[in-house]
């Protein structure tokens, strides 16, 4: 399957050879202070309640940070670093950390932060966040765009598309299921993309839909998914974070039980998490870390996106199917393309609501 890259390597452009002097001096200027912005710009993340090492959100979050510090020889935990809520409560203290540090930008990692992250930018209006799936909101839910916040958010809707297609065609009892984390308009966009991608390519098969209301709750996740696969789906796709994780466990329990049934992950390239039962059918990877990664680099730049909404879909190779694929079929793939190409020519706008979905027809 034909993949592509996102491309946004960090250069910088350096002095070479014996210049005319003025010239090379006016360059080793540049040089200079290309350095020492680097050295002296400070990012920082706050994570919601699934933590950073979740295997999913906000783990890819934080390898882009990290790409980030490391090409820029930034230490970790000064240069660079994270704080990690373990309640709602934390959410505006941990922020309010690294502005009260002077960190030049730091993320909120998910929707759950968008309170904590207006009320904390607005009290600091020097200091530079990043909400990363959402836009801020005001109290009659209008998106409100602050100068020192920029909003990323992803096309969901578009690569849970494509995941829906790939569950499609492998089926074999024509009952699929989907988890959600807490039921919201983001994840609302997995559910609706992915249903729209299974019926586009079989229409008979049916999607059980359950959310777990929590990020962070893995023992949930195998419950429902318990209940799922008793019902005859074969094959889960889960966009609930921390709670996917058990969502593997239960899928896992049934391979070696003798059960071929798959999950379909979420976020990054799962694979791993289904081994060694190998149950990762494959995964709606959610480029956060390219995202990240683009955003800082911009920042350090001087080109903060403030008081704007940068969108990451397929156009941007902010969303897709995961670069593992062994255990896709080739015919699936092929259809994986074939529509992924309509998507971005504009004849298939793949829905994100319920009233979307409910209207979506395709010839």
């Amino acid at each position: 399957m034909k993949k592509r890259k996102a491309g946004l390597a960090l250069s910088l452009v350096l002095a070479a050879g014996t210049l005319l002097s003025a010239c090379g001096s006016s360059e080793e200027a540049a040089k200079s202070g290309g350095s020492e912005k680097a050295a002296n710009f400070k990012v920082g993340m706050v994570t919601d309640t699934g933590g950073v090492d979740d295997k999913s959100f906000n783990q890819s979050a934080w390898e882009g940070l990290t790409k980030f510090g490391q090409e820029n020889n930034l230490e970790e935990g000064k240069g660079y670093k994270y704080l990690q809520s373990t309640e709602q409560a934390e959410y505006e203290p941990n922020l309010a950390k690294f502005s009260d540090a002077g960190y030049d930008l730091t993320y909120g990692i998910g929707f759950l932060l968008e309170d904590a992250v207006q009320k904390v930018a607005e009290q600091n209006k020097d200091a530079h966040f990043a909400l990363v799936d959402s836009l801020l909101m005001d109290d009659k839910f209008q998106p409100v765009f602050l100068d020192n916040v920029t909003n990323i958010t992803f096309r969901e809707e578009q690569g849970s598309f494509l995941v829906g297609v790939v569950a499609a065609k492998h089926t074999k009892s024509n009952k699929i299921g989907f988890i959600g984390g807490v039921n919201s308009p983001l994840i609302k966009k997995f559910e609706n993309g992915f249903k729209a991608g299974v019926k586009a390519v079989n229409p008979q098969a049916e999607v059980f839909v359950q959310y777990a209301e929590n990020f962070n709750a893995p023992e949930k996740g195998a419950t429902i998914a318990s209940a799922m696969y008793d019902k005859g789906a074969d094959i889960i796709y889960h966009a609930a974070g921390g709670t996917g994780n058990g969502v593997f466990t239960e899928a896992k329990n049934r391979k070696k039980a003798g059960k071929e049934v798959w999950v379909i992950g979420v976020d990054r390239d799962q694979h791993e998490e289904g081994m060694p039962e190998n149950v990762t059918l494959t995964s709606m990877v959610k480029r956060v870390d390219v995202a990240v990664y683009d955003v800082t680099k911009r920042a350090m730049e001087g080109d903060f996106p403030g008081g704007k909404e940068v969108v990451f879909g397929l156009e941007e190779d902010g969303v897709g199917i995961a670069p593992t694929t062994e255990n896709v079929s080739e015919e699936a793939l092929k259809l994986v393309d074939e529509w992924e190409q309509k998507i971005l020519k504009g004849e298939v706008k793949v829905p994100a609501t319920d009233e979307e979905f409910a209207s979506f027809s395709v010839k």
